[in-house]
Order: structure tokens, then sequence, then C-alpha cells
């Protein structure tokens, strides 16, 4: 099987599939919880469509890990503190508030693993992208959020607040696994060849996150 002309270090690999898979398995828990929040049916389903989507995702990354030859839940552990804190600290409370957190937060995840990807070799970089939010998921909380905003206009402010303050944690939580996992941070590195583009990466990862917001009116 051909491989990329870095293969990075299974490690990395698994460290990197480890997170997501753990972060999918989260966002179904939380998607299903968050659905309740839905003032109507109509709504309510269509986040417990995406909650079922993040599962079968998780089993995808679990059935790859296993592949290789790790323990899913080993590989899953390491990121069982960072990923509980950032939810826990911005749990929402309503509707607006959930939805903003759907695009806000796993916009900026998604950004990540999709640089990150691109560093895989042909099976674990398509496998990564396969398992990110399609548009799907992107197009349902935008459409909801601009209605919010054009029903009432006064909502802006305060889901700008708490798009910077989930910005905030995420970018808090992100430096503490840099931190804590060198492995993640070599796999950038030895990617690239140069540590500067961990920085080069940040900047794209705040420059998208600022025109998703531009795209629903919160970017004041």
């Amino acid at each position: 099987m051909p491989t990329h002309p870095h293969s990075p270090a299974k490690e990395s690999v698994v460290d990197l599939l480890g997170m997501l898979a753990y972060g999918e398995l989260v966002a179904f828990d939380r998607q299903s919880i968050d659905a309740r929040l839905a003032p109507d049916l109509r709504r309510r389903a269509q986040l417990s469509i995406m909650a079922a989507a993040e599962m079968r995702n998780y089993q995808r990354l679990v059935a790859r890990i296993t592949e290789l030859g790790a323990d899913p839940q080993e590989a899953m552990e390491p990121f069982v503190q960072v990923i509980d804190g950032f939810h826990d600290s911005t749990a929402p409370r309503n509707w607006l508030e959930s939805l903003v957190k759907v695009y806000v937060g796993d916009g900026i995840a998604d950004d990540f693993f999709r640089e990150v990807a691109t560093l895989l070799d042909p099976v674990d970089r398509d496998l990564a992208l396969e398992v990110l939010h399609n548009d799907d998921h992107s197009e349902f909380a935008i459409a909801e959020i601009k209605a919010a905003i054009a029903d009432n206009p006064a909502v802006t402010n305060r889901l700008a607040l708490w798009a910077r303050r989930l910005v905030g944690e995420a970018l808090s939580q992100a430096q503490r696994v840099a931190a804590e996992h060198d492995s993640l941070t070599m796999l950038i590195v030895e990617g690239t060849g140069d540590l500067a583009k961990v920085g080069e990466l940040i900047k794209r990862l705040m420059q998208a996150h600022s025109e998703r917001m531009t795209t629903v009116g919160l970017n004041n």
C-alpha cells in the first residue's frame, strides 16, 4: 500500500484518531441532550439525526484504531479530561446557544483536523476527512441562527459573546493538548518540517472562524 512520503509515527496517528473518536462519542452525547432544547419536533429530530451520524463516525474510528493494533479505550483516555473540560465549561443554556456551539465548536475542530489530516497516510487521511461534519450540519445551524437574529436582533450581541467564549475555551484546551501530547505537535512539525507552521496553523484557524462568524452576522 502506498504511503505518505513522510509517513507519521504510529503513535501520532493513534493519538489523533483517539482524540477524534472521543470527540465523536462526546458529540453524540451532547447533541442527544441538546436536542431536548429544540423548540419543536422537527428541530429536535434534525439534531438527533446529527447525533446518530456522530456515533457512526465513532464506530469507524474505533475500528481503524483496532486495525492499527491499538486499544481504542487507551487511545481515547488521554483526551477525556481536556474534551470533557471544554464541554463542561461551555454547556449551552438554550437552543440558540447549543446551535452556536455546534457551529463554532465543531467548525474550529473540523478546521484543525482537516489541516492535520493532510499530513497522514491516505487511508487515515481519508477516514479523518470523511468523519468531519458535512455541510448539512453547518447549513442547519446557519439557517437557524440567521432566522433567530432576523426575528430578534437583540440576541446578536449575546450570541457573539457566547461565540467568543467558545473560541477562548477551545484555544485554551488546544494549548493544553499541545503541552500534554508531544506526539500531536510533532505530527505537524514532522509533516511540515517547520515549527513555525504551528503558529501559521493557528492563524488560519482564527481566520476561518472570523469568516464563519461573518456568515451568520456575529462578527461584531
